[in-house]
């Protein structure tokens, strides 16, 4: 085999299926990588659209290789093991057909390779939400050096030392050394195999790489909540997609065990409690009771089967959310369901009423269960799973109305003195934080009023959206956060407002579908025109 010049290092795989609209971008972000990208070798997974035409276009590039297979492969890891086989370079980087890689990225990463000697370096992978365009970076805890992660800029000869790497399952944000996948034989499953990144990344760890963790950025995933073909990671709402990844930890699981390292296998069952549980469970009251039903079986059957040190290492509330799951044998419905819903949710919150044993014990679910709540008394005012219910009323100054709801008395032993709201713009993600309120004892609890002038909350030319957080401060001097959701039964307001000066102001004081207060306000003509817009797509949608 001849081989590659110098500078050219890399091969990147790209997979597409019917992706036409898209993959003439992904390509074209890899070749903007510069000399190092020696190849593109693009696997075409026998598309049935104009996939092959814009393939086509990039003939006269002799970089872009395509591959086309006759037969669809049915999922994503089959193409990728197809490009793996036919790239020539000594490093391999995986790019799907509908994202792109950041400029300059591949450079960065191999000076890193080549420094420390590494068979996978690690970058910085950026969620990018369309249309909006919001970005958040993919494993924070991992990456993001502003959010406190310490592992960028570290080596690590395999990842016993730091299982935390478990939870980054992707496998697009690395640099891989061919010759240590060949010699490990890592590939990912074949064929109708969802979710497969968990797999080979699990086969990538259980092989002890040399690993170079940095905060380069290097690929934009991005998310399409719109699309008309939604990716698998979006497809939460078939029962299969749950299964599918359910597949695929048990599959992890074993990969660790089969390796000789079982110390890998509980992180990696923490993880599953402590992220693809509570993304599903969440989600369960808004789905059929046919799928509830079944979905409950699907994980208590899965779940009952972790280790307990994989329990005892997860967050309390996800510890009583399995203790929950395993005791009881079918579904909990109305405020119990509820409950486990809202204990699940991105800030963990036990919402009333609140149950106890026999004993006097606080529980998660009343008997026959009496699922106990472990660990309750010890967590730290930051870590309380409070529940705050609060309503919005628009004029010259908004005023959120809230209500702290008592926690078996954990919240009264801290003397709760004040409240700030703070304001989040789900576009731009901008931040405004009101005044501090002070928090009245009133009935279970405590409640307060926060004031933000209305034109603070207004953005030029369209419809400006919030979301809102309780800031709570107790005597000590410590603090507590909790997401502001609507009290139950709250069917949503809409309508006009005066804001200063007479302004006429539109208004939407709506729940989530996940109930948190969310708070749509315009004034002007551009802002009128988007909100009726809006209601037209929507009209049309429904038809």
């Amino acid at each position: 085999m001849v081989e590659p010049p110098h500078a050219a290092r890399v091969s990147v795989v790209v997979i597409a299926y019917n992706d036409a609209e898209h993959v003439g971008d992904a390509i074209r972000s890899a070749l903007a990588q510069g000399e190092a990208v020696g190849e593109v070798v693009v696997v075409d997974d026998a598309s049935a659209d104009a996939t092959p035409g814009v393939l086509a276009g990039f003939s006269a590039e002799p970089r872009v290789k395509p591959l086309v297979r006759e037969v669809n492969s049915g999922g994503c890891g089959t193409p990728r093991n197809d490009g793996i086989g036919a790239a020539v370079h000594p490093w391999v980087l995986f790019l799907d057909s509908d994202d792109v890689l950041i400029p300059g990225a591949v450079d960065r990463l191999l000076a890193v390779a080549a420094e420390e000697r590494a068979d996978v370096v690690t970058g910085l992978c950026v969620r990018r939400e369309l249309p909006e365009g919001r970005e958040t970076v993919w494993a924070p805890s991992l990456y993001d050096v502003s959010r406190g992660a310490t592992l960028p800029g570290t080596v690590l000869d395999g990842v016993e030392d730091h299982p935390e790497l478990v939870l980054d399952t992707l496998s697009v944000n690395k640099l891989y050394r061919r010759d240590f996948l060949n010699g490990h034989a890592i590939r990912f499953p074949e064929g109708a195999f969802h979710y497969e990144d968990f797999v080979f990344s699990a086969r990538v760890q259980a092989a002890a790489p040399r690993i170079a963790v940095t905060d380069v950025p290097l690929y934009v995933w991005h998310v399409r909540r719109q699309a008309a073909n939604l990716s698998i990671s979006l497809r939460q709402g078939s029962l299969a997609n749950w299964e599918h990844r359910v597949a695929a930890h048990r599959a992890v699981v074993e990969v660790f065990r089969k390796a000789g390292r079982p110390a890998l296998a509980i992180p990696a069952q923490t993880k599953f409690l402590d992220y693809d549980l509570p993304m599903y469970l969440r989600e369960l009251p808004r789905r059929p009771a046919a799928y509830r039903a079944d979905w409950w079986t699907v994980t208590r059957d899965h779940v009952a089967g972790f280790d307990d040190a994989a329990v005892a290492a997860a967050r309390a509330p996800h510890r009583w959310l399995h203790a929950g799951i395993t005791a009881l044998a079918a579904a909990p419905e109305g405020r119990e369901l509820t409950r486990f819903a809202e204990l699940a949710a991105g800030r963990p919150r036990l919402v009333p009423p609140y149950p106890r044993s026999e004993d006097g014990a606080p529980v998660l679910a009343a008997a026959p269960a009496d699922v106990p709540l472990d660990g309750l008394e010890e967590l730290s005012p930051a870590g309380l799973p409070v529940a705050v219910d609060g309503l919005a009323a628009v004029g010259g100054t908004t005023r959120v109305t809230l209500t702290v709801h008592e926690l078996y008395g954990r919240v009264g032993a801290l003397h709760p003195v004040s409240v700030r709201v703070e304001c989040t713009e789900r576009v731009s993600g901008s931040k405004l934080l009101a005044e501090a309120a002070p928090l009245v004892p009133s009935g279970e609890g405590w409640t307060a009023t926060a004031r933000v002038p209305s034109a603070r909350l207004l953005r030029a030319g369209r419809l400006a959206s919030w979301s809102f957080v309780a800031v709570l401060r107790y005597a000590d001097g410590s603090t507590g956060r909790a997401e502001i959701r609507t009290p139950d039964g709250f069917a949503g307001r809409r309508g006009m407002a005066l804001g200063r000066f007479g302004r006429v102001l539109l208004v939407q004081v709506v729940a989530s579908p996940r109930r948190a207060l969310t708070l749509r306000l315009t004034g002007g003509m551009a802002g009128a025109r988007q909100v009726l817009s809006g209601r037209i797509r929507r009209f049309l949608a429904r038809r």
